[in-house]
């Protein structure tokens, strides 16, 4: 098994709509043709999220593809996938999201030595105005850095 991180999907979203606080590192809990699609690439986390139920993290609405040569016992893609953590960790993560309006969103789905891993974030929610001051800052970044490189060409 190769040792280092493999990126196989990640969710460029989640940065635009939600301010990210804290990140974590959570297994997954997958089936035989589950990890094969994996291994893969063929996932997606678009509108996925995770969420608490009865004292344990799920992944709800990540998308993964049916493996292409598994028989009749595939695996629906979408169904909500249980997440592995340290119990004192989903604890606390549980407290934050339900006292005080924070959400779990998934960013980032790797390999790590020949598993999968989930990076979650803690995120609170941005509003429209929030949204448009950071486009408008990587706007203003993108004409200064652009500005120097012509300036250096000259």
């Amino acid at each position: 098994m190769s040792t280092g991180r493999k990126i196989l999907a990640t969710n460029r979203r989640a940065s635009h709509d939600y301010f990210l606080e804290e990140r974590f590192e959570a297994g997954l809990v997958l089936t035989g043709t589950e990890i094969k699609s994996v291994r893969a690439g063929r996932v997606s986390l678009q509108h996925s999220y995770v969420t608490p139920r009865s004292d344990e993290l799920w992944l709800v609405d990540a998308h993964i593809a049916a493996y292409e040569h598994g028989n009749r016992e595939n695996h629906d893609p979408t169904r909500p996938r249980k997440l592995l953590m340290h119990r004192r960790e989903i604890n606390r993560l549980i407290d934050r999201v339900s006292t005080r309006g924070y959400t779990l969103v998934p960013t980032l789905l790797y390999l790590k030595e020949g598993r999968a891993k989930l990076e979650i974030a803690l995120a609170r929610g941005k509003h429209q105005y929030d949204k448009r001051q950071a486009i408008a800052a990587r706007d203003s970044q993108r004409q200064i850095e652009k500005s120097l490189r012509e300036r250096e060409r000259e």
